[in-house]
């Protein structure tokens, strides 16, 4: 297993990292660094792959798919149980790595480790099977999954593994190669876990080439790429699905989501905040799925309003062992966020609580803020902030907070709470989300489908059902003589 060594003199991992192509690793004549949100440091040389990395992948994915294509369905699974196991066997120096490039907490980190393993655990049982469609004295139809070729996925910062290996694994396992970009804020965790599982994978069937837009723009138009998952924003996935349509490839967005939060009035506080907590501030908030928008029922305003101040103090700054909070993960979203705020103080908007910049005065750190009953053209509660920013509104009529929670932009989670749960799956039907949480905050499950409606997405991941989305379905109609 590679080990983190350090360097004495400057306190750097001696970690060396590679594109992957066709089994091997390969260096670069280009590197860039990452800054560590904690420190504002630099980390490790990332390779840059140049557009012939990208080809040599795109040939090697091509010449493997041949046979990786007829591999049978336990195969495939024994396949995907080795690079669990890989995960696992690897997970101190994936931790490190991807603590180091993302921010977060040692805890936080392994967690997220130890989860992308589970991903691949999940499908050693889980399979599309043959279907039996339509059977009469004349004919006999049969729906059978192909898979589509080579995938080019390109993943996002906010959870390079978890997110990742959700691509992945759905590739492998319906019979796809595979070629990862990673997000050039978090290159290190998912080149190093690529090098790993060449041990148990075919050349060819994974490979990573890491670099930044221009990359990404290159996978998307390439002729020998048949289908695309990305996750990210709106305007880059808008951006994605123009270039896809040239050769007509398969597509799977995952984009932003301004999820909203209902709270109704016979809601047990207790329970109920502190799961509004986590779900608002986890990762400090920089998880698709948060709650981005509160909605409290005006009877119990005030009194949510003050207990979401104090529970928010649990998520400490600067607190290297905290399983929940961190710095924003790259100067980009830091000062996005900064916007967000600068914003609501120039429109008098009423901070509660947070609202101070680099409170630790190195890294990217900005505490929970609470804004008290923003309008709801105000930038905070129209755009999605990704970051520890929360507008706290009220309501009284349900259809209104209905359709305040609607937006365009909040097609991809929602959360509902009320004991009352046959309110709740009214309230939750009647929400134009495609994953609705009901008395619980907000996380995708591997064996629920995933993905986003409206602005949010374009097709999905996750459970038995997602696999549908990285396959073709033939139709074979046998007549009966």
């Amino acid at each position: 297993m590679p080990s983190l060594e350090t360097n004495g003199s400057n306190g750097y991992s001696a970690v060396q990292f590679f594109n992957v192509i066709d089994g091997k690793p390969r260096p670069s004549k280009d590197y860039h660094q990452v800054i560590d949100p904690r420190t504002e440091e630099p980390l490790w040389d990332a390779p840059i792959a140049t557009s012939q990395d990208l080809d040599d992948a795109v040939e090697a994915a091509t010449r493997a798919f041949k046979t990786w294509k007829k591999s049978t369905t336990a195969e495939r699974q024994k396949a995907v149980h080795d690079v669990a196991n890989c995960i696992l066997e690897n997970v101190d120096i994936l931790t490190e790595v991807q603590m180091r490039e993302t921010g977060k907490s040692r805890l936080m980190s392994k967690f997220d480790v130890e989860r992308s393993a589970w991903h691949f655990e999940y499908y050693r049982t889980v399979a599309l099977e043959d279907e039996l469609q339509y059977e009469d004295e004349t004919v006999r139809i049969i729906a059978t999954h192909a898979p589509i070729g080579v995938l080019g996925a390109i993943s996002p910062w906010n959870f390079p593994l978890i997110l990742s290996t959700v691509k992945v694994v759905s590739a492998l396992a319906t019979g796809n190669c595979v070629i990862i970009k990673p997000s050039p804020f978090t290159p290190y965790s998912l080149l190093k876990f690529c090098e790993l599982a060449q041990s148990v994978l075919p050349p060819g069937v994974f490979q990573v080439v890491n670099g930044g837009a221009e990359l990404g723009e290159l996978m998307t138009l390439h002729r020998g790429i048949h289908h695309i998952s990305f996750t990210g924003t709106i305007a880059v996935g808008q951006r994605i699905l123009r270039n896809c349509a040239a050769t007509l490839k398969k597509v799977i967005l995952e984009l932003a989501g301004n999820n909203a939060c209902i709270v109704c009035d016979d809601a047990d506080l207790n329970k109920v905040v502190p799961q509004v907590a986590i779900g608002a501030l986890f990762h400090a908030g920089q998880v698709c799925v948060a709650s981005k928008r509160i909605y409290v029922h005006e009877s119990l305003y005030d009194r949510f309003l003050d207990m979401l101040v104090e529970e928010s103090k649990k998520f400490a700054v600067d607190d290297e062992q905290s399983v929940s909070f961190g710095p924003l993960s790259n100067k980009v979203n830091f000062e996005r966020a900064v916007g967000f705020i600068e914003d609501c103080k120039k429109n008098g908007y009423k901070i509660v609580t947070g609202g101070e910049v680099r409170p630790s005065g190195k890294g990217f750190w900005i505490p929970p803020t609470i804004v008290s009953k923003p309008p709801e053209d105000a930038l905070l509660v129209r755009e999605e902030q990704f970051a520890p920013i929360v507008p706290v509104m009220s309501w009284t009529d349900e259809d209104d907070v209905i359709a305040r929670a609607n937006l365009d932009n909040a097609g991809l989670g929602a959360s509902v709470y009320t004991p009352d749960l046959d309110r709740a799956q009214k309230i939750a039907r009647q929400l134009e989300s495609g994953t609705v949480w009901i008395n619980q905050f907000e996380r995708p499950h591997h064996a629920g489908f995933f993905g986003g409606w409206k602005l949010s997405g374009f097709g999905g991941e996750l459970g038995k059902q997602g696999l549908l989305h990285y396959c073709h379905t033939q139709s074979l109609q046998i007549a009966k003589t």
